[in-house]
């Protein structure tokens, strides 16, 4: 139960509503800490413009020349390269293309608030119209602004501003009515700086991730298509010798599974449970959730580029298997439950952290001086790789792979030319991504303890 005084002044400012959930939340909180000093504050939009595109019926297509990538607002807190693509002309017409140094901010469901700075590689791309697209005017420091919003703060501004019972919403509209602290600008020179450095780190780790998925991919040099249609004849023979002796027509008319099979013709092979490592999961058990204990990171959770904002806590002395679940730097984590076949490579900001991860992970661990971790992560997000972990999914409700379906995996042998190239492009993307997080988290942290101190 929580209880509350508040001002009727403060309930007449936001159209006079009085029902004590809209009051006595965290989120309102935050917010009534920066509403009682907004003579310290500016609003947004004296900052920036902001604007949502129309409504619109997405027309999907294939990634060609004249489509463009396009983003859900789910993809704001992950910043993963999109697969989806719509018709540029219809971006175009509708104005639902990005720049380079645009502000986006999730109005949506869950994930309202996440927000995100585009960069280089979000360039011309399209996300949808439930992202609110914030422009700064010149000489406004706009990682500044967004530190803001990523805030605690910020999010909780965002959060008690939106409308909507069943699926709650905001658009710019009421963002540009936020509150954003007007510190000294010395102060926000040093926050801008730190999430100018985070965005550029993030682009470079992306850019060493593309290229490392290149060259791997130039090497190999394979052709793969995939097919959402098609029908076969498929001897018994094959059924017998498959993995499991699956009969259901995913498992068996997959183009994965056939571009594995000239790929393993033609190229030297071995599969993932014969290399220097391991594959394991966790076992099953019983969380106790506490306010302060260890960061618990969920399947959903493990792409996000700071999950410690937003993830639970487990007991530490009622939690058992913590060696197995603690995630550490240069593991891979493969996703195997629900979403199966997703690729996430541990940096370091996870172990300093203490964090652990879901039993529904599967991790790979390796030793091996020629199939490195870096080699692996890189390896198993080839499409045609991708594609072929589809192929071993079990279950009606909830889609599975187990662990020994990961070991079971061809790997081409690479040479050790090839290994040291892409160890070396994913050593940096590591060190990108750890660094940008740090640049980040101390913006952030910054920001807070500076709206903070209207407490004292």
């Amino acid at each position: 139960m929580k209880t509350g005084i508040v001002n009727i002044k403060y309930a007449l400012s936001h159209k006079t509503r009085f029902e004590g959930k809209f009051y006595l939340n965290e989120n309102a909180f935050n917010s009534m800490l920066i509403e009682r000093h907004q003579d310290s504050c500016l609003r947004l939009e004296q900052l920036a413009d902001a604007f949502n595109p129309p409504v619109f019926k997405r027309q999907f297509c294939k990634k060609e020349g004249h489509s463009v990538a396009y983003y859900q607002s789910s993809d704001i807190a992950t910043l993963l390269p999109s697969n989806v693509y719509i018709y540029k002309g219809q971006a175009d017409k509708l104005n639902l293309l990005v720049k380079s140094g645009d502000i986006l901010i999730a109005g949506f469901g869950t994930v309202i608030g996440d927000t995100c700075i585009a960069t280089g590689m979000h360039e011309g791309a399209c996300f949808a119209n439930n992202v609110c697209r914030v422009r700064t005017f010149p000489d406004v420091k706009k990682g500044y602004l967004a530190a803001v919003l990523k805030s605690k703060y910020g999010k909780s501004m965002l959060n008690n501003n939106a409308s909507g019972t069943a699926i709650r919403y905001i658009e710019a509209p009421r963002i540009k009515e936020l509150l954003i602290p007007n510190f000294p600008d010395d102060f926000q020179k040093e926050v801008d700086d730190l999430i100018q450095k985070s965005a550029s780190l993030r682009e470079e780790a992306a850019f060493a991730l593309e290229e490392a998925k290149d060259r791997l991919r130039d090497w190999i040099n394979v052709e793969f298509e995939k097919h959402n249609y098609q029908t076969a004849v498929v001897s018994s023979k094959n059924i017998w010798s498959s993995l499991q002796h699956r009969i259901d027509p995913p498992a068996i008319m997959n183009d994965g599974v056939k571009t594995m099979e000239v790929v393993t013709s033609r190229m030297d092979c071995t599969t993932i449970g014969k290399i220097d490592g391991k594959v394991f999961r966790p076992g099953i058990f019983k969380r106790s959730y506490v306010d302060n204990g260890i960061p618990y990171i969920k399947g959903s959770e493990i792409f996000l580029t700071n999950p410690f904002r937003r993830c639970d806590h487990l007991s530490r002395t009622r939690t058992p298997f913590i060696e197995e679940m603690s995630m550490k730097e240069g593991q891979i984590l493969i996703t195997c439950a629900g979403s199966v076949g997703d690729i996430k490579l541990i940096t370091k900001e996870y172990e300093e952290k203490e964090s652990i991860g879901s039993q529904d992970i599967i991790r790979l661990e390796s030793t091996d001086g020629l199939y490195t971790k870096e080699y692996l992560f890189v390896y198993l997000q080839l499409p045609f790789v991708y594609d072929y972990i589809q192929s071993m999914k079990y279950g009606s409700v909830i889609e599975r792979i187990e662990p020994f379906h990961v070991e079971s995996i061809p790997v081409v042998k690479p040479t050790k030319e090839i290994s040291d190239e892409i160890t070396s492009l994913i050593q940096n993307y590591m060190d990108f991504t750890y660094r940008a997080f740090i640049a980040e988290e101390q913006a952030i942290t910054m920001v807070e303890q500076e709206i903070e101190k209207w407490n004292n």
